[in-house]
């Protein structure tokens, strides 16, 4: 079996944590018949995933919360005039996320237009067929 035999840095553990929502995302929406793109540097661009029917394209920004609080208010972290198409958040402690379009002010994580779902790729698919 592995043994992990080196530590990471915080920072590393953070930036991988951060990528394998990304990654998560990806895989459950590839699974689902959509293609997927991920762009090589995504700093600035606000896109992390890129996906298409085939027809059109939707921009993806991929967010993590490190609370199990559904009431957390969240902050757009992006412009107006950015191309975002929706906003995906995983809770870091608890086994839930929301699929939320893009929004402009602060809110409740738990907002009306937000989608929950559980960290499992057949209730994401659930969700983002409703998104």
């Amino acid at each position: 079996m592995p043994i992990k035999s080196k530590l990471i840095s915080k920072e590393a553990r953070k930036y991988y944590e951060n990528t394998s929502f990304e990654h998560l995302v990806s895989t459950w929406l590839q699974r689902d018949g959509w293609e997927v793109y991920a762009p090589y540097v995504d700093h600035g661009a606000k896109t992390d995933v890129l996906i298409s029917d085939g027809n059109h394209f939707y921009r993806i920004q991929v967010k993590s919360v490190d609370t199990s609080d559904e009431n957390i208010v969240v902050l757009p972290q992006w412009s107006e005039e950015d191309d975002i198409d929706f906003v995906i958040y995983f809770s870091k402690r608890a086994d839930w996320g929301y699929i939320t379009p893009k929004y402009s002010t602060r809110r409740k994580l738990k907002h009306p237009e937000h989608i929950r779902f559980h960290q499992q790729a057949k209730n994401f698919k659930k969700a983002f067929d409703k998104a």
